[in-house]
């Protein structure tokens, strides 16, 4: 396969003689970042270079202080430069993974906002967009994010309009879900600096099917799935997930839908094997264990998040599900009444004295230790336990 040069559709310069400078971009290694979103924005750069010919990107990793920086799958990464020595960088992309709150520290704030200063795009994949959020970049920007992290950047951020897109480009921001959607991102990046052709020649290189654009969805769990084949149910799903403060009753969700409360009931008990309200209650029990190990809310602001009346009767169903209480789930500690803004409630603790910790024998062991903490951990394999309310 070969790749024709077309300068014209690359934007780059087309005088005689005149060479376009690469595009220089530093990606950001957060500590536990997620090796498949960061390898998913790198290789397009890599073959766009390879099928054009041309030096079109420079692409250098990055780390706080230079020092080797653990990806969440236990691989060790050595990166080219401590971040504060990367210099004319076009594009800064930083790469998150699990507990992004605990791994993003103020030298990255500093860094990410004196970057976006001189001008340069500024970018996450996976988690890496909530540090862009709690550097005040994201500030009425539309943003994505990992779907796990939605409801907790929306609480925490509410200034950023964090949507369900795979991946949001827009002006000097550009924002990845994970997975492999950084790789949909740099293409569609690719076909905006240099065409449409050596876009699908990527595409065409790495098996990709086909290119999704910026207006793509992320796959929420249930549709993937259930498909389309039960399309009144998947919207009842909707609405109890976009009603979640201030629930719905059964006799409102089913009048929306168009179908008796019978036939709601029967399409629960069917397809998901419980009632509706019990479907109803895990969602908002899933949303609140979120919020308690995503942002600093209190736990009576968790409670009236998530639509419970009371903070004793949210603890009594919380306990009923996970058979702990919500406090144990607390993984940030909250702020003090009175302090200003939210983003200095994620910045860890650089000046704690760490206690002793006796490493794993393997790295998969390390691995499934850092992703306790998260909010989907066990949620596939731990079956919820019967509530009491």
């Amino acid at each position: 396969m070969m790749y024709e040069r077309n300068r014209a559709a690359a934007g780059r310069p087309t005088e005689p003689g005149v060479v376009a400078r690469p595009t220089r971009i530093g990606f950001l290694l957060l500590d536990n970042f997620t090796l498949i979103a960061h390898s998913s924005a790198i290789e397009p750069l890599r073959m766009a270079n390879h099928l054009s010919g041309e030096e079109h990107y420079q692409w250098f990793t990055l780390s706080e202080n230079g020092d080797p920086v653990r990806a969440s799958d236990g691989q060790r990464i050595l990166p080219d430069a401590p971040m504060d020595d990367a210099h004319d960088l076009d594009i800064v992309i930083v790469c998150g993974g699990v507990a992004q709150q605990q791994a993003i520290r103020k030298s990255h704030l500093s860094f990410l906002q004196a970057q976006a200063r001189r001008g340069a795009l500024i970018g996450g994949v996976c988690t890496g967009t909530w540090a862009l959020a709690q550097a005040g970049l994201l500030d009425g920007y539309r943003a994505s994010i990992h779907w796990e992290c939605i409801s907790g950047l929306q609480e925490a951020f509410p200034k950023v309009l964090v949507t369900n897109r795979l991946f949001t480009i827009e002006a000097n921001r550009l924002t990845a879900s994970g997975g492999t959607a950084p790789l949909d991102m740099m293409l569609n990046l690719i076909g905006k600096q240099h065409g449409r052709e050596l876009m699908g020649a990527i595409s065409e290189m790495f098996m990709c099917e086909r290119i999704r654009n910026d207006q793509e969805q992320q796959r929420i769990p249930l549709r993937h799935v259930l498909g389309t084949s039960q399309p009144k149910l998947l919207e009842i799903v909707a609405l109890m997930e976009a009603n979640i403060e201030e629930p719905l009753e059964l006799e409102d969700l089913a009048a929306i839908a168009g179908i008796s409360r019978r036939q709601l009931e029967r399409l629960f008990l069917r397809h998901l094997n419980c009632s509706p309200s019990r479907y109803y209650l895990t969602i908002r029990i899933n949303r609140a264990r979120q919020l308690l190990r995503q942002t600093s809310m209190m736990i009576i602001e968790v409670a009236t998040a998530c639509g419970f009346v009371s903070t004793p009767h949210f603890s009594k169903c919380y306990r009923g599900f996970f058979g702990v209480p919500p406090s144990s789930e607390r993984t940030i500690e909250p702020v003090p009444r009175g302090a200003r803004g939210r983003r200095e409630i994620f910045i860890a603790d650089e000046s704690a004295d760490l206690p002793d910790v006796v490493l794993p024998a393997s790295t998969a062991e390390l691995a499934l230790m850092a992703a306790r903490g998260e909010a989907t951990y066990g949620s596939l394999t731990r079956a919820p336990r019967r509530a009491v309310c």
